[in-house]
């Protein structure tokens, strides 16, 4: 068992850098490859909802820990409504998503429950820093509508937290699986924080913030 709360605000402050930038505006220029506009946003925002109902659907398939199962099987179906408001929302009658971002690549190269149970967590910190930056940028362009759409989906975020967090206690037996996971958390946050610094000197931009 472990003191989730600790773990969470641990994951926090170890990634303190790397989230501060993903929560910037930057990271919304480098997902959408310098083009912040409305269907480029929800293009991307869809890329990222796919990605995780599959990568969710994929560990789901394969669990063998009852409460991790089903766990991932209720987020998989999350992120799968996720998904498919977003493509609701795209002009394209039918948005085919193409990237997968390095996250989801990551995350679905763990095998172990401990393993996965950490960078659950992980993710969904990433996550809710990014999608704070959506909703911002839908309050910018006089779309209320939308932007709660995407508050709502935060609001998601934190029930996958409490999720994420009441399975690591089912699954973390001593110190070397907490040590594991958190491993695993860090290494969601690090993944993801690696591609926004590879899109940004792709398009020839600072990764860091200008002060």
């Amino acid at each position: 068992m472990v003191d989730s709360e600790s773990f969470v605000e641990t994951v926090r402050e170890t990634n303190q850098t790397a989230l501060s930038r993903l929560g910037s505006s930057k990271s919304l220029y480098a997902d959408t490859g310098g083009d912040i506009d409305t269907e480029p946003v929800l293009e991307a925002t869809a890329d990222a909802e796919y990605a995780a109902w599959q990568t969710f659907l994929e560990w789901a398939d394969d669990e063998a820990h009852d409460a991790a199962r089903e766990a991932f099987e209720r987020t998989a179906e999350e992120e799968r409504d996720h998904y498919e408001t977003v493509r609701d929302r795209l002009d394209a009658d039918e948005y085919e998503p193409e990237a997968v971002p390095a996250l989801h690549e990551y995350l679905r190269g763990l095998e172990s429950t401990v393993d996965r149970a950490g960078a659950f967590v992980g993710r969904i910190v990433a996550s809710k820093h990014s999608k704070e930056q959506v909703v911002g940028y839908f309050v910018g362009d006089a779309d209320p509508q939308t932007a709660g759409v995407f508050r709502e989906f935060g609001d998601d975020l934190d029930g996958q937290l409490e999720r994420a967090t009441a399975l690591l206690d089912d699954v973390c037996d001593d110190a070397d699986d907490r040590e594991a996971a958190l491993e695993a958390a860090n290494g969601a946050i690090e993944t993801a924080y690696e591609e926004y610094v590879e899109n940004m000197e792709a398009l020839g931009a600072n990764p860091k913030p200008v002060c």
